[in-house]
């Protein structure tokens, strides 16, 4: 499982620092920006997250299909995850269109709206790069093909920093773009993790891609594929959605409050980043042990999973609860930013062994083939409960911006339990490859 997970580890923080580098950077001109830049991301992602869960479809599929030794099969999901990555692309752009017009009813501050409308629409341009990127890098990771992603992804994190400093800040004719800089990098970026990718891979990839077959478009198939994927959207989409109404009701309280709140979660989500990519590993691994029909293997990867996604956020956990200060330091210099963000920190650190359970929880049963079970889970956990004590706590009983942390500790504990109790059911039974012609 480390020996999977690592790599994939890798990758999953290299995409992660990108968005963490252009908030660091944007941190250097001023809280507004900073606060803009967060929103303007968190936006992007809460909008891509969907289609980012309707491709991990292509988990069970290519992994269970890898553990079958079914070529003709990892093709066609493959082809049809590439159809799936641009028909999602219109969509979600539409949707990052009028952020102008929607933000102002959220009661987002009147200074930030401009440049985090801004932000997201430049993103725009990344989404179809960044869909097919995912396509293919499922499908390598379910191959156990990681090291062109993690190559891809370094040289993708170092040509992102300098295009940040340039467009940022200017240099030499490069007129000075400010926040919105970093957009346009982030859109760079994202073109050339595709373009990298299928160079570092193209003899594992081409062959995939092409020639492509005429029943990959075949609407019964991609229906079936779209209903194995969805589900996986939806779960990813009411986290997002968590996440992304705690941040709306923080900027609701104020800039500070936003810009302390981003880097609290800018920390949590780089730490998250290591069982997710344990996540995906398991989802590859189960898959693999269910397409060999294999089921004490299926037993050992999920052991396994469980352990390293829980005891590496045991150690962040140790880590947001006695070092706040040195962690929000690396973000900003602004003194009530600072004094905000180490009070967010170590609340951040009680839910870490809770997020890793949840994630690396959802990757096994993904793996198994159940992705509508999550998405039950998640709505209980998150929005009947996490959702309630965060307004309870925050309003009501005046704890304010860290009653809103406190009720993402509860949804998350809630999420765990429901996910462990489902895989100790779900293992108890006969597992089959699933199956979408």
């Amino acid at each position: 499982m480390i020996r999977l997970a690592g790599p994939v580890v890798v990758v999953q923080v290299g995409l992660m620092l990108m968005g963490v580098v252009d908030t660091m950077v944007v941190g250097r001109l001023s809280a507004q920006a900073l606060a803009a830049v967060a929103l303007g991301n968190l936006i992007v992602l809460s909008v891509a997250a969907f289609g980012m869960g309707l491709l991990m479809a292509l988990d069970p599929l290519v992994a269970q299909a890898v553990g079958a030794r079914d070529t003709e099969a990892i093709r066609r999901a493959v082809q049809r995850g590439m159809v799936l990555a641009a028909a999602i692309t219109i969509p979600s752009a539409l949707v990052l269109m009028p952020g102008e017009y929607v933000l102002p009813l959220l009661r987002q501050p009147a200074e930030i709206i401009p440049v985090a409308s801004g932000y997201a629409r430049i993103c725009i341009a990344g989404l179809l790069p960044f869909f097919m990127f995912v396509v293919l890098r499922q499908t390598l990771q379910a191959l156990e093909k990681v090291r062109p992603i993690v190559l891809t992804i370094i040289v993708a994190n170092i040509f992102n920093l300098g295009a940040d400093y340039v467009l940022v800040f200017g240099w030499g004719p490069v007129p000075a773009m400010g926040a919105l800089g970093s957009a346009w990098a982030t859109t760079a970026s994202r073109w050339l993790l595709l373009f990298v990718l299928i160079f570092m891979a193209r003899a594992k990839i081409v062959p995939l891609m092409w020639p492509f077959r005429a029943d990959s478009l075949g609407r019964g198939p991609l229906w079936q594929t779209f209903k194995l994927g969805a589900p996986i959207g939806i779960q990813i989409q009411l986290e997002f959605a968590v996440f992304g109404v705690v941040a709306l009701l923080m900027g609701g309280f104020g800039t500070i409050e936003m810009a302390a709140h981003q880097v609290a979660v800018n920390l949590a989500s780089l730490t998250f980043m290591v069982p997710l990519g344990v996540s995906a590993a398991a989802a590859v691994r189960v898959g693999h042990a269910v397409g060999a029909q294999d089921p004490e293997g299926i037993q050992r990867a999920t052991s396994a999973a469980l352990v390293c996604g829980a005891g590496f956020m045991t150690m962040t956990a140790a880590l947001f609860l006695f070092a706040p200060m040195p962690l929000a330091a690396a973000y900003t210099p602004v003194a009530e930013v600072l004094a905000l963000a180490v009070v967010f920190i170590p609340i951040a650190g009680f839910f870490q062994v809770f997020d890793g359970l949840q994630v690396v929880s959802a990757g096994i049963l993904r793996g198994l083939g159940d992705t509508r079970a999550p998405v039950v889970v998640n709505l209980l956990g998150f929005w009947l409960v996490g959702m309630p004590v965060s307004l309870a706590l925050a309003f009501p009983l005046g704890f304010g911006p860290a009653g809103l942390w406190w009720g993402l500790v509860a949804g998350l504990g809630a999420v765990a339990v429901f996910l462990l109790l489902r895989i100790r059911r779900q293992l108890r039974r006969d597992q089959k490859r699933v199956e979408v012609e």
